[in-house]
């Protein structure tokens, strides 16, 4: 299956099997960068139609017109050179071990809890609102990352987590953020225990205002289901 063709069935079944089908079908659509105009023309229907859908004035659509609203947001993505749809493909780096997107904005501070996390610095800072997470293999980032595979860590925004595993002081992933922009919401390190963080990493977050946090989940496998448990 294209990586195409498996975002569309992944987002037709955000779509049906939400509370809030209206909010999901906004989402994408604002996701996908389109307005409720565009849209509508490329479905030949009227922007009213669309309007009443995403404010669940109309009762939700059927599987059918889903599906056509789906293959509406790709096909009009593909026109402008895919600037979206890349962003969902598969990563092509291993070290990119998962990259997900939360229906809608999420506390950081409920991701802070599922990696049983430990704040090491601005936690004034966690309140903040975040839009998804990515998963990074901090060996294989260091030793195969080029420029383009960092680029994709983000996904659709930078309004996002950064977890990295396999960390031993966290003063290379601090540096790399440093020095590369933009900047993630917020950092979590696995594989260390707080004392062992390394001061100059701590001191990064700190001048660049991203809060640092320490998994103390024990197993890789175990971080990585309590993430996506996150959006199930």
């Amino acid at each position: 299956m294209s990586s195409n063709k498996l975002l569309a069935r992944n987002i037709a079944g955000e779509i049906t099997i939400s509370d809030n089908p209206a909010l999901t079908l906004r989402k994408w659509r604002e996701v996908f960068g389109l307005t409720q105009v565009e849209l509508a023309r490329f479905l030949e229907i009227s922007p009213s139609v669309i309007s009443d859908y995403e404010s669940g004035a109309r009762k939700s659509p059927g599987i059918v017109f889903i599906r056509r609203w789906v293959e509406a947001l790709i096909a009009l993505d593909v026109k402008k050179g895919e600037q979206t749809t890349k962003k969902f493909s598969i990563p092509k780096s291993d070290a990119i071990l998962d990259v997900k997107e939360f229906l809608s904005p999420m506390s950081a501070k409920k991701l802070v809890k599922s990696v049983q996390g430990r704040v090491v610095s601005n936690k004034g800072l966690i309140d903040r609102d975040i839009c998804g997470y990515t998963i990074i293999d901090s060996i294989k980032a260091i030793l195969e990352f080029s420029k383009d595979d960092f680029a994709e860590i983000y996904g659709t925004t930078t309004q996002r987590a950064l977890i990295f595993t396999k960390v031993h002081t966290g003063r290379s992933p601090m540096v790399a953020l440093r020095i590369a922009k933009p900047r993630p919401s917020l950092v979590v390190l696995h594989g260390l225990n707080p004392q062992s963080v390394d001061k100059l990493a701590i001191k990064i977050s700190m001048l660049e205002k991203i809060p640092l946090i320490i998994s103390t989940i024990k197993s890789e496998e175990e971080l990585v289901g309590n993430l996506r448990g996150l959006i199930e």
